[in-house]
């Protein structure tokens, strides 16, 4: 298979449920996909295909959009599974004030470098590395090598929780590395990454005018408890940042003004439900960005917590929805006749949403001729669970997982094909890991490594601001 796919054969798969995510939520049933080079070439039944095209038999499968995560932590991977039983608290003071300080450049590397591979295996063929732990320029050039080391689409959301915005985001050593190593193409796209406190004085508006100069879209934490809230939107909106670009990540505990703002703004939510539910930013807010028709992209945080797939976003954002949409109901003695948020939408949420959300709209996110081959196929002939496909909507939000992931390509090339990733070194990967673990194991000790894993319940608690570059303190969930 990997000298089929080096010889950059055309591909058609052939046969498939289609779900196109054109705008229109339509099934196509018995369907072809003719990709040739980079792009999608027809769509359509039984397709005339070059003769030496790769032929895919899709039948019995669902083939739809390469899946986008609009924000994920890839440098806290080589963690994996590492803060399963954490709070938000524990995270902060983990990463934020203790070890996170610990991760040397070739650490971020380890992670970002597992992390992709992660990706195309679960079908996230975009990826947004909201990279939050760029102490250094080192720490982001090896970012970028481990991103460009993996044929996935990836955007590189510059961030450092180690120091102010307005403080790295000015520096020399910052506007050397994005001259250097962001030419911002389809397939490495640039962002800066940062949250805002509400200190009245506004210092984060230093890196929203680097932003504004550099012609990048803002990614932000915004409406989590105890770190941001409505004051950092309304100083966003007040000083003229809200660009119809920024995507506020989280989003979960905004009063109705700054929903208003975002939605007026044209900004999109980015939502994690699996990480807002067990972590505490807040309810997940997709039942009120519904009421505002604010634009909605999915996320799954960082797999220091969560599963590393849109599979289980999905799944998890439907559940949080409809659990909410019943309790409002049953607090005023009423019942659901109808579900409000439905599988097409979480889909269409995991894929075109995205998309669009990162400027890539005219690019990916849906089938259609012309646009970048960027496609999944949803088979898996040994599983009880992909038959029969009646609702392959549903199919995919409620009942697929990355197992039943057959087939992945990015920009027209096959990534990942009958279950297996293709040219990728497990091993090597796994060796590099490695590395870092042991890194991070010797740095910490072995009593303050194992601890980690199983905090206990403190006797004091925690002042709640993260952000130990300012001093400024809200009293959002303590008097000050």
């Amino acid at each position: 298979m990997a000298e089929q796919v080096a010889a950059g054969r055309p591909v058609v798969l052939r046969g498939g449920t289609v779900l196109p995510m054109d705008g229109t939520r339509s099934v196509l049933t018995d369907t072809d996909v003719l990709v040739v080079g980079q792009r999608i070439e027809a769509v359509g039944p039984r397709l005339a295909a070059p003769d030496d095209a790769l032929e895919i038999d899709a039948s019995g499968g669902i083939v739809m959009p390469g899946m986008v995560d609009t924000h994920r932590h890839m440098w806290q991977t080589a963690m994996r599974a590492y803060g399963a039983d954490w709070t938000l608290t524990q995270y902060f003071v983990w990463y934020y004030l203790e070890h996170g300080k610990a991760f040397r450049p070739e650490d971020i590397y380890a992670g970002n470098l597992l992390s992709a591979v992660d990706a195309l295996d679960a079908g996230v063929t975009t990826t947004v590395d909201w990279s939050h732990g760029l102490q250094t320029a080192q720490h982001a050039d090896a970012a970028v090598d481990a991103l460009e080391s993996v044929p996935g689409r990836f955007v590189l959301a510059y961030g450092n929780i180690q120091a102010g915005p307005w403080e790295w985001s000015t520096s020399s050593a910052f506007r050397d590395f994005v001259e250097r190593r962001m030419k911002r193409t389809d397939m490495l796209g640039f962002q800066m990454a940062f949250d805002v406190t509400g200190d009245p004085s506004f210092p984060e508006k230093a890196a929203f005018e680097v932003a504004r100069d550099l012609d990048v879209a803002v990614t932000t934490h915004a409406g989590v408890w105890g770190a941001t809230n409505d004051d950092g939107i309304r100083l966003m909106h007040e000083h003229g940042f809200m660009d119809p670009r920024n995507i506020y990540v989280h989003a979960a505990t905004l009063s109705g003004d700054s929903y208003q703002r975002i939605a007026a703004s044209g900004g999109t939510v980015s939502v994690a439900t699996e990480s807002e539910q067990s972590c505490g930013q807040g309810y997940p807010p997709t039942w009120v960005l519904r009421e505002h028709d604010i634009k909605v992209a999915m996320s799954m945080d960082t797999s220091v917590w969560q599963s590393g797939d849109l599979f289980s976003a999905m799944r998890a954002t439907l559940g949080a929805d409809r659990s909410r949409e019943h309790l409002e109901a049953h607090a005023h003695g009423d019942t659901v006749t109808n579900c409000h948020l439905r599988a097409d939408q979480v889909v269409e949420w995991a894929t075109r949403g995205g998309a669009e959300a990162l400027g890539l709209g005219d690019v990916v996110g849906s089938l259609e001729a012309g646009k970048k081959a960027d496609v999944v196929l949803i088979k898996n002939d040994r599983s009880p669970v992909m038959f029969p496909i009646i609702n392959p909507y549903g199919h995919v939000a409620l009942q697929a997982q990355r197992g039943d992931v057959h087939t992945v390509l990015v920009d027209g090339r096959v990534v990942k094909h009958d279950g297996a990733l293709v040219d990728v070194d497990l091993a090597s990967v796994r060796r590099t890991v490695e590395a870092t673990v042991d890194h991070l194991r010797g740095a910490l000790g072995e009593e303050a490594w194992v601890a980690g894993m199983h905090p206990e319940i403190p006797e004091s608690k925690v002042l709640d601001n993260p952000y130990q570059y300012t001093e400024y303190r809200s009293d959002s969930t303590h008097k000050v």
